[in-house]
C-alpha cells in the first residue's frame, strides 16, 4: 500500500483506541480492492472531539467511532440516517459536501452475530452497560421482538437508559436482583484486559442459553470462556466487528462490495493465539 497526495483518509476515533482491529481489517479490504485509501486509528480525548470532527469533515475523511464517543458523535453530526437517530449513537461517518453524515452499523452487527448464535427473535435479553453499544442492542432487541433488561454499575445510568428506551418505544426492565434471561450481551468495555472483572459472576444467570460479548480479545474474553465452560453458547465480538465493518465499508465506498471474507481473515489472524 503506497500513500500519496490523493490517498483518502479513513480513521477510527476513540479513547482508548489502541485495542482496535479496525485498521487491520479495513486496510486488508482496501489492499484487496486496490483502492487509494488508508485507515488509521486516532486517540481522541472527549475535550477534543468537536475540533477533530470539524477537521475530518474539512479534509473529506470517513471512519468509525468506538468507546466512549458514539453518543457524542451522534449529537455533533450535520446529518444522520434514521437508524443512527433512533439509536442515538453513531459508529460510522463519512463526508458529503463538506459535512459529516453518520450511520449506525452496530445494530446490524448485533443482529447478525446473535443470528449466527441461533437467536432468531423473542426471548428475554439482558444488556450489560448503558452506553452507545447498549443503545444499538436496544434497537436490535426491538427489531427482534425481545424483552429487554438492563444492568449498570451505576443505577442512575440504568434508569436513564430505561427512560431513553421508553422514548424509542421499548420497555426496559431494570432488575434489582437476580433475573432469568435467555440471552446476555456485554456492552461494557470489561474484557479489554484479561485482569478486568467479569461483567457477570459465574452461575449468576442460571437460565442463560446464549451470550454475546461485544469486546473481542486473543483467546476470546474471560467472560466468554467462563460461560462456555458452564455450557452456555458464547461468542466474543469479533464477528460483530466484521459485520459492522463490512456494512461501514459500503458507506465509505458505495460502488464497492465489501470483501467480507478478507476482512474476517484479517481479524482472525490478529486474534490467533
Amino acid at each position: 500500500m503506497e500513500i500519496g497526495a490523493s490517498t483518502r483518509l479513513l480513521t477510527v476515533i476513540g479513547d482508548p483506541v489502541t485495542h482496535s482491529l479496525s485498521p487491520l481489517m479495513h486496510n486488508a479490504a482496501i489492499r484487496c480492492l486496490a483502492l487509494d485509501a488508508v485507515y488509521v486509528a486516532l486517540r481522541v480525548p472527549s475535550a477534543a472531539l468537536g475540533e477533530v470532527l470539524t477537521a475530518l469533515a474539512a479534509v473529506g475523511a470517513a471512519g468509525n467511532v468506538t468507546v466512549p464517543h458514539k453518543e457524542a458523535v451522534e449529537r455533533l453530526l450535520a446529518r444522520k440516517t434514521d437508524l443512527c437517530a433512533r439509536a442515538g449513537a453513531c459508529n460510522t461517518f463519512w463526508t458529503e459536501n463538506g459535512v459529516l453524515v453518520g450511520d449506525n452499523t452496530d445494530v446490524a452487527g448485533v443482529r447478525a452475530s446473535l443470528t449466527a448464535l441461533g437467536v432468531t427473535g423473542g426471548g428475554r435479553w439482558l444488556v450489560l452497560g448503558t452506553g452507545g453499544a447498549a443503545r444499538a442492542v436496544l434497537i436490535a432487541a426491538k427489531g427482534m421482538d425481545a424483552e429487554l433488561y438492563a444492568r449498570s454499575r451505576n443505577p442512575a445510568r440504568a434508569r436513564a437508559f430505561a427512560e431513553w428506551g421508553a422514548s424509542r418505544g421499548v420497555e426496559v426492565h431494570v432488575p434489582h436482583g437476580p433475573v432469568d434471561v435467555d440471552v446476555a450481551i456485554n456492552a461494557t468495555p470489561l474484557g479489554l484486559h484479561e485482569t478486568d472483572p467479569l461483567p457477570t459472576e459465574p452461575g449468576e444467570l442460571k437460565e442463560l442459553l446464549v451470550a454475546l460479548d461485544l469486546v473481542y480479545a486473543r483467546n476470546e474474553t474471560r467472560w466468554v470462556r467462563t460461560l462456555r465452560a458452564g455450557g452456555v453458547t458464547a461468542q466474543d465480538g469479533r464477528e460483530l466487528l466484521v459485520q459492522q465493518g463490512a456494512a461501514a465499508f459500503t458507506r465509505f465506498f458505495p460502488r464497492q462490495v465489501a470483501p467480507v471474507e478478507v476482512m474476517r481473515a484479517a481479524v482472525e489472524r490478529a486474534l490467533r493465539v
